[in-house]
């Protein structure tokens, strides 16, 4: 049942029985031997096949895990050295959760993996050493993996159209008409009233109001907007030059058998909005300490909001009552708040609370709060969200780069000696 397992969370299979075994690496004061190797070729074979991807050639197959196997086997010796253990609570809440990721409770996956021929125990360690290296990788890289924001405005500049299909371009347009009958020299007055056009436009002239005024597009009296369109979407006519144009750039004079066309990349946004709601909120928070208990506390909590009800003014006694330093200068006022950024039992009393009410003293790991919802508002956080995907795929990239030469470096400064293809 080789489906059960995920590729981080290798099963180690039952050794079969092995009549001579031998060191195939030494690696400092370890070894590894040849019955472990050629259990981890077991089951990374079944995981290989189980996703259906190509399998390599038997020798290089047996190098490439020998060599995973050395390098785990160097982090787990530093690992021991620093410090890094993982206690039978922390494997055993693990166990339990892949377990249940299997929709099975935790001794009957136990039965499945001997049925179907693995050692219970050793997956229990193979599953403590992941867990082991995983704590040491996020403690080698710690603060060293920094993204910053100009590679987050690079990222994203650098992203073509082609690449990203998802993208909607808003135009807009003005075209000074010519026709097959039009004169030569009124073509070339067109052509250089066009040329004129764009140098003021490029000058900071208003292009929606040049095109209202001089295009002959359909579009004109709307600013010559042509609306959001998707590139496959755009006329064959503007295409080549889309692609290398920004939000705010202005075309060259583009020529056609129905004159000359000046265009402008308006806007640009990926259809995948995301819309959230976000609310303006003020809160009070009283907190316990070493002079208020949390009885007392929760009482102050509940005098001041029925102050409030009373006719007090909310700002004023946030100003003077609130134990949050940075909202009570504002009148307790927490500006827009966007979904996920506060505590869950803050965010989940604010969404269930009508507008312009006080709600009742409730209790977070701060203190105790009352809050007023001001404000809502449906917010496109879809910026947010590309910058969040970007620094994500910025790091990830960054900490594989930093892995990989880490497990580099470590492998030079240790001994390792390989006996693999002795006889």
């Amino acid at each position: 049942m080789l489906g059960l397992m995920t590729l981080f969370l290798m099963p180690i299979q039952a050794q079969a029985y092995v009549p001579v075994d031998r060191i195939v690496a030494v690696v400092n004061e370890d070894v590894i031997m040849q019955s472990e190797l050629e259990s981890k070729i077991r089951a990374v074979r079944g995981q290989m096949q189980q996703q259906g991807s190509p399998l390599p050639p038997p020798a290089i197959l047996e190098h490439q895990v020998l060599d995973s196997l050395v390098q785990n086997r160097i982090q787990l010796q530093i690992a021991e050295k620093s410090g890094v253990t993982i206690d039978d609570e922390i494997l055993n809440r693990t166990l339990t959760n892949i377990a249940a990721e299997n929709k099975v409770p935790l001794t009957q996956f136990r039965e499945i993996l001997e049925q179907d021929g693995y050692n219970y125990e050793q997956f229990r360690e193979d599953i403590r050493d992941e867990i082991t290296l995983s704590q040491l990788r996020r403690r080698e890289i710690g603060a060293r993996i920094v993204v910053t924001e100009k590679e987050i405005d690079n990222f994203l500049a650098n992203q073509k159209f082609q690449e990203t299909p998802q993208n909607e371009i808003k135009i807009a347009h003005i075209l000074l008409a010519v026709s097959a009958t039009t004169a030569t020299e009124e073509v070339a007055q067109k052509r250089r009233i066009a040329i004129q056009i764009r140098d003021d436009l490029l000058t900071g002239a208003d292009f929606s109001n040049t095109a209202a005024a001089v295009s002959d597009g359909a579009n004109a009296e709307n600013g010559g907007d042509l609306g959001w369109r998707k590139l496959e979407d755009v006329p064959s006519l503007f295409v080549d030059y889309i692609p290398d144009m920004k939000k705010g750039d202005i075309s060259a004079l583009i020529k056609s058998p129905s004159g000359f066309h000046i265009i402008k990349i308006v806007d640009i946004r990926n259809d995948e909005v995301n819309i959230i709601q976000q609310s303006r909120a003020r809160h009070i928070l009283i907190k316990q300490d070493n002079l208020t208990t949390d009885e007392q506390a929760f009482e102050k909590a509940q005098k001041l909001k029925m102050r409030i009800e009373n006719g007090d003014d909310f700002a004023l006694l946030a100003k003077g009552n609130s134990d949050d330093p940075v909202s009570a200068i504002e009148g307790g006022d927490l500006g827009w708040v966007t979904p996920g950024t506060l505590v869950p039992e803050f965010q989940k009393v604010m969404d269930s609370m009508p507008l312009r009410k006080v709600s009742e003293p409730f209790k977070t790991d701060y203190g105790w709060h009352i809050v007023e919802v001001l404000e809502r508002r449906d917010f496109d956080n879809s910026e947010s969200v590309k910058r969040a995907n970007a620094r994500a795929l910025i790091r990830n990239r960054k900490i594989e780069e930093y892995i990989q030469n880490w497990t580099l470096r470590l492998q030079d400064e240790a001994y390792v000696e390989y006996r693999l293809d002795e006889s």
